[in-house]
C-alpha cells in the first residue's frame, strides 16, 4: 500500500519544525540549553514573578527575537554604551556567545528562583565593574554607571514592549503594560540602575530625556551593518534572519531609524518592515512550538 500523502506531508513539516526549533535553541540558548532550562524550571524555591505576570508573557514570546535586534540598534546610539559593547563584549568575535549569555540572564531573572536570579545579577555586576574606557567622543565611561545602566534598560524595555505589542501572540492591556515596565525594574535595580521608569508614561519620558546624549558614532554604524547586513550565519539561515532584522526596523522610534540612516524605517517602507516582523515572528513561534 502506498503511503498516505498527508502522512508524508505531516512528517516532512514536522521534521522541518524540529530542525528550526533545534537551530533556534542552539543559537539562543547554547549547547547546554537542556541543563540551563532544567535549572531554571525544575529548581524549587520562591521566584520574583509568576505565570500570571506580564513579564512572563513578554519574555516568553517569539516577538523577543525582533525586539532584541531592535534594542541593540537603539542602544547603540548612546556613544558610551556602544563603546562598552564594541570594546569589551566581543559582539563581533563571539556574537552568539553574547546572545546566549544575555538570553540566559533574562530567562533566569524572569523565570528562575530568587537565589539563581541574584547569582546571575552578581555575575553581571562583577563583569561591569571591570568595563572601563573612553568613548569615540573622548568621554570616559564605566559599565556600572547608574545613568548608563538606566539607558540600556530603558532602550531594551521600550523595544521589548513595543515588539510585543506589535507582534506578540497576546498583546498586553494598558494596565499590563505599566505592570510590565515596573516588573522589569526589579532585576535592573539590583544590577545598579537607579530612578527607573515604573509605567509606560515614565518609560517614554525617560527615552526622550536621553535624546540629547545620543550620537551616531562609527561604532554604532558598524554595529548596524553587522546586525542587518553581515550576520554571522550560514547562507541557508540568512533569509529567516533577514525577516527578523527587517521586522526590527519597525520597532524603534522613527527618529532612531533616521539617525542610523536606515531606509526601511521611512514612509511606506516602514509598513513593509512591520509585515516582515509579523511573518518572522509567526515563523519563530511555529519553530518554538516544535521544541
Amino acid at each position: 500500500m502506498a503511503p498516505d500523502p498527508r502522512t508524508l506531508t505531516a512528517r516532512t513539516v514536522g521534521a522541518a519544525q524540529r530542525r528550526l526549533a533545534a537551530a533556534l535553541r542552539s543559537r539562543v540558548a547554547g549547547p547546554d540549553a537542556h541543563e540551563a532550562a532544567a535549572r531554571i524550571w525544575d529548581t524549587p524555591g520562591p521566584r520574583w514573578f509568576t505565570r500570571e505576570d506580564p513579564i512572563w508573557r513578554v519574555h516568553g514570546d517569539a516577538s523577543m527575537f525582533t525586539g532584541g535586534v531592535a534594542a541593540l540598534l537603539l542602544q547603540s546610539l548612546h556613544p558610551s554604551a556602544m563603546a562598552g559593547v564594541a570594546g569589551h563584549s566581543g559582539f563581533r568575535g563571539d556574537p552568539w556567545g553574547r546572545l546566549q549569555r544575555t538570553s540566559h540572564y533574562l530567562a533566569t531573572t524572569t523565570y528562575g528562583t530568587v537565589e539563581h536570579a541574584e547569582q546571575a545579577i552578581d555575575v553581571v555586576r562583577a563583569v561591569h565593574a571591570r568595563v572601563r574606557g573612553t568613548s569615540d567622543l573622548g568621554v570616559p565611561y564605566a559599565a556600572d554607571d547608574p545613568h548608563l545602566l538606566r539607558w540600556v534598560h530603558v532602550a531594551e524595555v521600550w523595544c521589548f514592549l513595543r515588539a510585543h505589542q506589535l507582534f506578540g501572540a497576546r498583546p498586553l492591556t494598558v494596565e499590563e503594560e505599566d505592570t510590565y515596565v515596573a516588573q522589569t525594574a526589579v532585576p535592573a535595580l539590583r544590577l545598579g540602575a537607579r530612578d527607573l521608569p515604573m509605567s509606560v508614561g515614565e518609560l517614554d519620558t525617560q527615552l526622550a530625556d536621553y535624546r540629547p546624549e545620543l550620537v551616531v558614532t562609527e561604532a554604532a554604524r558598524d554595529a548596524a551593518t553587522f546586525l542587518l547586513r553581515e550576520p554571522p550565519l550560514p547562507l541557508a539561515a540568512r533569509p529567516g534572519y533577514a525577516l527578523i532584522a527587517a521586522g526590527a526596523l519597525s520597532v524603534p522610534p522613527p527618529w532612531a531609524g533616521e539617525m542610523l540612516d536606515l531606509p526601511a524605517t521611512r514612509g511606506g517602507r516602514r509598513t513593509l518592515a512591520r509585515a516582515a516582523g509579523h511573518t518572522s515572528t509567526r515563523l519563530v513561534r511555529w519553530g518554538m512550538a516544535g521544541s
